[in-house]
């Protein structure tokens, strides 16, 4: 019988392994500033967004705390145990910026078969998800069901319940993830929002066009927007970072 084979690390756990055996090494003491961003996704041959994922990944093992413009700081020593950590260990947890890009290649495209399905009662219930969010956003409510809804509401409108599955699957995900809340944790202004729902009315007028390129590019557009936006907001070294999400970024096709 045949040993069960050992999970396979995640790339961002990859890195955040090795910050970690640099620092059992004593390349880091505690109360040291860690290297800047910019400085491991080089070093490493990753993206800057891998290296937020790491990053936030020490920060749940209570080993370093971010402090906003000035960096990340070597709070705890880890254990040489290896087993000790055992979030160190867990591999269910996709990294945020990596759950985004896999929304955003498939909810493209769902918005674009959704567009050659889509129902005057989809349209209606996409417009009473946005009115939810818009409320929220007036009263300031932290609140994300609005947003789920909308997304939500156009898988369905694809009229296959495979795609719905697969849709809601993603947001469980992120629902469930210790990883999405901490690097929520670290954004305070929610002005951003305003923007999403901008992008929300253009994606809700291209499904109502019946338009397949105009919904397939202004949702693919959305989830850029809030991949630029989460990266730019929750970084701590460089305020004028110029917004590198991944080393081989999908290139939407003209439309």
């Amino acid at each position: 019988m045949n040993a069960a084979a050992t999970p396979r690390k995640r790339l961002y756990q990859e890195i955040g392994q090795g910050l970690i055996d640099r620092i059992l090494s004593g390349e880091f003491v505690v109360g040291d500033r860690l290297p800047p961003e910019r400085e491991i996704a080089e070093q490493s041959q990753v993206s800057r967004a891998v290296v937020r994922e790491a990053l936030i990944m020490l920060e749940l093992q209570n080993l370093v705390e971010v402090r906003k413009g000035s960096g990340v700081y070597l709070i705890n020593q880890p254990s040489q145990d290896p087993e000790a950590d055992t979030s160190a260990n867990e591999n269910s947890d996709v990294g945020p910026f990596e759950m985004l890009q896999a929304r955003q290649l498939l909810e493209s495209h769902v918005a674009e078969f959704a567009a050659m399905q889509v129902t005057k009662n989809d349209i209606s219930r996409l417009r009473k998800a946005l009115q939810m969010e818009y409320q929220h956003l007036e009263n300031e409510d932290s609140d994300y069901d609005g947003d789920q809804m909308f997304h939500m509401a156009i898988a369905e409108a694809t009229q296959n319940s495979v795609l719905v599955d697969m849709v809601k699957e993603l947001w469980d995900r992120r629902q469930s993830s210790s990883m999405w809340r901490q690097l929520h944790s670290r954004i305070k202004d929610q002005d951003y929002r305003k923007k999403w729902l901008e992008d929300h009315e253009k994606i809700l007028s291209a499904l109502q066009r019946r338009s397949p390129s105009a919904a397939k590019e202004a949702m693919w557009q959305h989830l850029e927007n809030v991949k630029q936006t989460l990266l730019e907001l929750s970084d701590v070294d460089d305020p004028q970072f110029d917004g590198f999400l991944f080393n081989s970024n999908p290139v939407v096709a003209k439309f």
